[in-house]
């Protein structure tokens, strides 16, 4: 853009020399004119998005415990109403593997003396309530297997994103390491969720995931 603009510089020198040697009065309105299109240009143009909040370790370790209730949750009531064996077999590990997650989590938290919060407009533990709700009264059979491993499988992907950003964001070393930790055991859960998924019949058209900014977390068994 420096270039261009450098470039133009004579040329405009040029013709403003020429447009003042012929009319005066012709150039202070064209100028007018031009400052006029510029500030309304100005006023029309978008303000700059906002910076996107940077999470605080007490955030990011709220994050993890809620991410560990919905998925352990929604695995409680998959284990038991799941028509298909498989799908049994990979709601009770999750039950199981996020339940231990979320002891770890709180041993944590009680070692670095940090409170947990939310970040602020987080509506993660509201979607996990209404998603648990959901699978809680949806009737036994194929189309609840097909809605509970599409709904994790978009789950996971969106938790292995902010678990990244959480990562990256942690201040604590020990929070960080458990959050890196995670990476492999979220990757092993999406995949045998995708395995799953294929043999029910392929992409996602049941629920979408609570995961805005939690989901899995560190240390979780392979499924």
């Amino acid at each position: 853009m420096t270039r261009r603009v450098l470039r133009r510089l004579p040329v405009a020198a040029l013709a403003a020399a020429a447009l003042v040697a012929a009319c005066s009065k012709g150039d202070k309105s064209a100028d007018s004119a031009k400052m006029a299109d510029s500030a309304a240009a100005s006023a029309a143009a978008p303000p700059p998005a906002p910076a996107a909040p940077t999470l605080t370790d007490p955030n990011i370790a709220a994050i993890l415990d809620a991410a560990n209730v919905a998925d352990s949750s929604a695995g409680a009531v998959a284990a038991t109403k799941g028509t298909n064996s498989e799908v049994r077999a990979f709601g009770k590990d999750m039950m199981r593997d996020h339940h231990a997650l979320r002891k770890m989590g709180q041993d944590l938290v009680k070692k670095l003396n940090v409170t947990p919060e939310l970040p602020a407009g987080d509506n993660s533990q509201a979607a996990a309530t209404a998603w648990h709700d959901s699978l809680t009264a949806m009737a036994k059979g194929a189309a609840f297997d097909k809605a509970y491993i599409d709904h994790e499988v978009a789950y996971h992907q969106a938790v292995i994103q902010t678990a990244q950003t959480a990562a990256g964001a942690a201040q604590n070393a020990d929070l960080k390491a458990l959050i890196q930790k995670a990476a492999p055991n979220l990757q092993a859960h999406l995949e045998h969720a995708q395995k799953i998924q294929a043999k029910l019949g392929g992409g996602a058209s049941g629920g979408t995931g609570a995961a805005g900014t939690g989901g899995d977390t560190a240390g979780a068994k392979k499924p």
